[in-house]
């Protein structure tokens, strides 16, 4: 797997809104992040510019305007993110970190559900192979 960049909560709140959709101008990127985030301009430029210093977004220049893009995907992001927790956590072992789940998150009976169907999907996939 590919070593995807360190990403603060801050740059991810950028990363997400370019994975909603892109390329994004420097003011489009502005204007959907101060929707729930109260972050300047300078703010917003410095979070673009760290991003595209790590590798994770390029982008390009047209006229005056830059546009972003993301380098990486949420999915890739997501997946080394939960294998750092997870080894980080609890030594890369699932039983256990499911266990404290399930102990002490309120979780609806819906999401049980959903957790107990992911798990038998899976299994009768590897039963499959």
């Amino acid at each position: 797997m590919k070593k995807i960049p360190q990403i603060s909560r801050a740059e991810y709140e950028i990363m997400k809104i370019l994975w909603a959709e892109y390329p994004l101008s420097t003011n489009e990127i502005t204007e959907r992040a101060r929707r729930s985030h109260s972050w300047n301009q300078k703010t917003i430029h410095t979070l673009l510019s760290r991003l595209a210093a790590k590798g994770a977004i390029s982008y390009e220049k047209q006229g005056r305007m830059y546009h972003y893009s993301p380098l990486i995907s949420r999915e890739s992001y997501l997946q080394q993110e939960n294998h750092t927790f997870l080894n980080r956590f609890y030594g890369g072992e699932i039983a256990p970190m499911l266990s404290s789940l399930l102990a002490h998150a309120e979780l609806s009976d819906e999401d049980l559900k959903d957790l107990h169907e992911i798990i038998n999907s899976r299994t009768r996939s590897d039963d499959e192979s």
